[in-house]
């Protein structure tokens, strides 16, 4: 991530952490994320040159100013009014790795070849949760391609127990003994 996309958000959960704000605002920074995200051509337009930067901090106080708290709102409005709007997706994720660092919660995406059970969610959520000794916030991502098992990645590891794996090591293993 950027240093500046961290300064802020940096800034940001200060004072949310300040002020025991970071209950109320983590929702609303996850929110923002999703927003940005799903409408990229008003991340493009928040961006724009051409567009004065009054307007585009307005049009931020238009469409976050009702539902987020100010400080949320203000730091969007500063980033933009600098001209760091691009970056305000990557911020907010800034702000997410902060809380769960915080928080002790890691966020573990599990890769499977159908969706995991409710009961082997929480088996899965219950193991990693004594491993790591952290809360964990699981995703269950859907990889056709895994044949069965289930890869994880969590804290910039990756555990692969799928079956493709599984593959992939038996024919690197045919083809380095192979004749």
């Amino acid at each position: 991530m950027t240093t500046a996309a961290n300064e802020y958000a940096q800034a940001l959960y200060s004072l949310a952490e300040d002020e025991s704000l970071q209950e109320e605002i983590y929702p609303q920074v996850m929110e923002a994320e999703r927003l940005l995200k799903a409408d990229p051509v008003f991340l493009k337009i928040l961006d724009a040159p051409n567009i004065a930067r009054e307007e585009r901090c307005a049009m931020i106080g238009k469409c976050f100013g009702e539902a987020f708290h100010p400080y949320l709102v203000n730091t969007l409005k500063l980033m933009t009014e600098k001209g760091y709007a691009y970056l305000l997706p990557e911020c907010c994720r800034a702000y997410d790795k902060l809380y769960q660092d915080g928080h002790g919660i890691i966020t573990v995406k599990a890769y499977t070849a159908v969706a995991l059970t409710a009961a082997q969610s929480e088996r899965l959520i219950g193991k990693l949760r004594t491993m790591t000794g952290k809360q964990i916030r699981l995703e269950n991502i859907i990889q056709p391609e895994c044949l069965g098992g289930v890869r994880l990645d969590m804290d910039g590891r990756q555990i692969d127990d799928t079956v493709r794996h599984r593959l992939d090591e038996v024919r690197d293993l045919l083809s380095a003994s192979a004749l």
